[in-house]
């Protein structure tokens, strides 16, 4: 086993790399999804895909990182550390569950340090049926103009018009708004696309390969940017469905929150990338959970957001004011400690052992 440390990388170049250095020197085969752009320093991007177990496997564990680009940044090196730990492994062997790991859902936000993917789309937001009439965010609608002012850092009356709408409406209301998903301004925060993404399409074709021949199924997706620095909240990932969310509990444990009855960090959601299990594996009884990692107050998180939008739109801002913005995001998303990575992996590596016993159960 390595240190904990060490899994964790600067780039997504570097984190790439690791992950198929650990694949590698755990004798398993990477499979990569080439992503059509090129990364920040011209690399290649990929969805790479690694399974440890049999193909025929009757348990399937995902573990899947970056569905948020700069999430990777924690979500990898869980991976890594996972892969060169034989104790988990082993016990994920003596379970009868193979593992699958999904290596940088969305390459390019993680290689760009952006949220979003290439299409400026969030991609769990973006598993809609598209033949139909999308959502609507009328909250969102209201409050565009006010989050991507014409210059940044936003000037006194920006901050004062965003000030009086939370201080009338409350933090929570504000967040919902922004972080619902919303599919009419394209260049906007939380854009769920008007049509599937390259990432959507290559999980989709990802699940179809590896997911269906198991009779079970788990997903843990790991994700920042809510909640107390370090902890690591476990949210419900499945349908609004009463069997399910009482087998992620008895898994779990009680602690688990739900989109559903108001109990999580997160804000209610639409066109979530896991509700692809059920379309692509029908076959298998699917539980899973999103590992939601602390970072900053939520404030700061969605100024950060904000800034990366706006720079987005804003080719000719400055280099060092590029710099900062860029750092910000980083900052909500990645908090650069050994006692921040160390606390992510123990409480990861403590959810995919109890994901394992539940496959067996």
């Amino acid at each position: 086993m390595t240190d904990i440390q060490s899994s964790f990388s600067k780039s997504y170049a570097e984190a790439r790399q690791k992950f198929l250095n650990a694949a590698q020197a755990a004798g398993l085969v990477v499979d990569s999804n080439i992503h059509p752009l090129k990364g920040r320093d011209g690399e290649e991007l990929a969805m790479d895909v690694v399974l440890d177990g049999a193909p025929d496997a009757q348990r399937l564990l995902i573990i899947s990182s970056a569905c948020h680009g700069v999430e990777g940044y924690c979500g990898s090196g869980v991976q890594v550390h996972a892969l060169q730990n034989s104790a988990w492994r082993d016990a994920a062997r003596a379970n009868g569950v193979a593992v699958l790991y999904i290596h940088a859902l969305n390459p390019h936000g993680f290689s760009h340090v952006r949220r979003v993917t290439h299409e400026n789309v969030d991609i769990n937001r973006n598993f809609q049926d598209f033949s139909k009439p999308l959502p609507a965010n009328e909250a969102y609608r209201e409050i565009h103009p006010l989050l991507l002012p014409e210059v940044w850092p936003p000037d006194a009356a920006n901050a004062a018009a965003t000030g009086q709408y939370i201080a009338e409406r409350g933090m929570k209301a504000f967040q919902a708004a922004i972080s619902k998903g919303q599919h009419e301004f394209p260049d906007g925060l939380f854009f769920g696309g008007q049509a599937p993404t390259w990432s959507n399409l290559t999980v989709r074709k990802v699940l179809q390969k590896y997911g269906q021949r198991c009779k079970k199924f788990a997903w843990i997706d790991l994700h920042t940017g809510l909640g107390p620095s370090g902890v690591g909240e476990r949210i419900f990932a499945c349908a609004d469905d009463a069997a399910a969310y009482t087998r992620a509990k008895a898994w779990w444990g009680q602690g688990i929150t739900s989109i559903y009855d108001g109990s999580s960090t997160s804000a209610f959601l639409t066109g979530l990338m896991w509700m692809s299990a059920y379309q692509e594996c029908p076959q298998a009884e699917y539980t899973g959970i999103a590992m939601e990692y602390g970072t900053q107050p939520t404030d700061k998180v969605m100024h950060a957001l904000r800034g990366d939008h706006w720079l987005h739109l804003h080719h000719e801002a400055p280099a060092a004011l590029r710099q900062q913005i860029k750092q910000d995001l980083m900052d909500a998303f990645y908090v650069d400690t050994d006692e921040w990575r160390t606390q992510i992996v123990d409480q990861a590596m403590d959810a995919m052992h109890q994901a394992a016993t539940g496959l067996n159960s």
